[in-house]
């Protein structure tokens, strides 16, 4: 079969003022995540190129929320001109774009695969919901009802060849607002397929909106265990989960051999299936000799958060037989709950001997066990959280 080389606009060029907030709702979170960016993580695998178009003064928000490298296009004073702005900002060699509104977060593949289907042997096409409540007109008083039948509610994202959206937008009266890309390809004689939308799609506006995704999602509870172990030697200092105890010994490795944090990093990146702790700080490169611990914990708990995701709980137990652990387990449970951004009720940090038995009895050692507990947003039918 011939491919097409494709490409994405995701519209995120609002003021999102209707939605309340601090920001404009395409930067507001949901399920853990900015909505520009449910969007942006569902297009990415499907497209070609992906340019997204936002507003004014927007680019460091749009950053923050899709990454440094992200490709933004400025969008003009309407939805129409947005659009227009992203049209041209494409590669010469695009046939086929989706132009989706950042706005409707929870895209599934399935009505990816079912938009880009229809573009075989039609002009545009997008997805649609069958109107389902009883329609009426009226003012005050309730007027008659009006037919279901043939009637849909519009959903993105909306898919066109090129050519013809292009065409669409360069015929449009300048004077007059279209309400969406494809009533504009189909007055000017295009064939816009309708395929089947999904009830996740539906649009953010208002701030109860907002409520309603987030009960939309389903979450998944993760747990993953950490252990690690190291050497006690004289002339090393001694931390413990981000504390420096004081002690005639101290834990020796190549970074700061922090014991306790590193077990809770690999806690923390076994939830996601991310390796260990070496596969992101291997010990081999000089960078992190030495190196704060802590710094090792915070990029896990970053990749759980990047994946919209949410720590819940770790529980961690020091092996020892010296020094006590009693008069730090405030402050190391004070900075854990600091470098992973909880609530202290939410870190637990206990401490057991060996009874004299093995390398941590006979104080070669200290070890340290951690449990992790996350949760992941799963939203729709096999679709992008």
């Amino acid at each position: 079969m011939l491919r097409h080389r494709t490409a994405a606009l995701i519209v995120a060029a609002g003021s999102g003022t209707r939605a309340g907030g601090g920001v404009p709702k395409q930067f507001a979170a949901v399920a853990g995540r900015p909505l520009v960016a449910h969007a942006f993580a569902a297009l990415a695998g499907h497209v070609d190129e992906l340019v997204v178009v936002i507003g004014p003064g927007q680019s460091a928000l749009a950053r923050s929320a899709l990454g440094a490298d992200v490709r933004l296009v400025e969008g003009g004073p309407t939805r129409r001109g947005s659009v227009a702005n992203g049209l041209a900002a494409l590669s010469a060699d695009v046939e086929r774009v989706l132009v989706h509104d950042a706005a409707r977060p929870f895209l599934s593949p399935a009505v990816i695969a079912r938009v880009l289907a229809a573009l075989d042997d039609h002009d545009g096409a997008t997805p649609v919901l069958a109107v389902a409540d009883t329609l009426v007109r009226g003012d005050a008083l309730l007027g008659e009802a009006v037919p279901r039948a043939g009637l849909y509610r519009v959903q993105t994202p909306q898919g066109f060849r090129v050519n013809v959206l292009r065409a669409a937008h360069a015929g449009w009266p300048a004077d007059e607002e279209a309400t969406d890309d494809a009533q504009m390809v189909r007055r000017l004689g295009g064939r816009v397929a309708l395929v089947q939308g999904d009830a996740m799609l539906d649009k953010i506006t208002y701030p109860d909106d907002f409520a309603a995704a987030e009960a939309r999602v389903a979450w998944e509870s993760r747990s993953a265990s950490g252990f690690d172990v190291h050497r006690l030697e004289a002339g090393e200092e001694l931390w413990l989960g981000g504390v420096l105890i004081p002690h005639d010994r101290g834990l020796s490795g190549h970074s700061d051999a922090d014991v306790v944090l590193h077990a809770l990093t690999d806690a923390v990146l076994g939830t996601i299936a991310a390796g260990d702790i070496g596969t992101h700080f291997p010990p081999s490169d000089p960078q992190w000799r030495g190196a704060a611990s802590d710094q090792f914990l915070a990029h896990a708990a970053k990749l759980v958060a990047d994946k919209g995701g949410r720590i819940d709980f770790v529980d961690l137990t020091i092996l020892c037989e010296a020094p006590k652990i009693g008069p730090h387990r405030a402050a190391m449970v004070a900075r854990i709950a600091d470098i992973l951004n909880l609530t202290p009720d939410r870190v637990s940090v206990k401490a057991t001997t060996t009874e004299r038995l093995g390398f941590t009895g006979r104080e070669e050692g200290i070890a340290a066990q951690a449990i992790a507990t996350i949760s992941l947003p799963r939203v729709g039918r096999g679709g992008q959280a």
